[in-house]
């Protein structure tokens, strides 16, 4: 894949692992170099869609948090796929909704949903849960019957 080539040429140190599985590719990158990163990927190679972006939240261990980013190349009809593992008390990334728009209202429900900060959101703060809610639900160790 050129998009694969050109990054780990581009960013060779920003990649710890990568790998293609049922044609779509999928790189393990580097959580302080994910906005360069996303930056080359739409200036350079056309991904000028960030189609989802997601948490997967490994508890118990650790790093704990793996943020997945799914990019579209429309011109090249081309998917990829980025992963940054991150943990810690107070897990916290870039945000890239500098790069594309739609990661803003993505990263504001991983904020309310997990909890894990994006340094240079330009509005981070609770999109699905009210303001007074403690803690954030889908985090595994998040009480069922909430907290009381």
């Amino acid at each position: 894949m050129p998009d694969a080539v050109a990054l780990m040429e581009s960013e060779p140190l920003a990649i710890i692992d990568g790998g293609c599985e049922r044609g779509e590719w999928t790189f393990q990158i580097e959580p302080n170099q994910i906005r360069p990163v996303c930056e080359f990927l739409k200036s350079h190679r056309g991904y000028r869609m960030l189609s989802n972006s997601t948490v997967v939240d490994c508890y118990p261990s650790e790093p704990r948090f793996e943020v997945v980013y799914h990019l579209l190349c429309h011109d090249s009809k081309q998917r990829l796929r980025l992963k940054c593992k991150i943990g810690g008390e107070q897990p916290e990334i870039s945000s890239v909704s500098m790069v594309w728009n739609s990661a803003d209202w993505f990263e504001r429900e991983i904020f309310d949903l997990f909890g894990i900060r994006f340094i240079g959101h330009p509005d981070l703060r609770r999109i699905l849960l009210p303001d007074t809610w403690e803690g954030h639900p889908l985090r595994k160790d998040y009480p069922v019957t909430g907290y009381r």
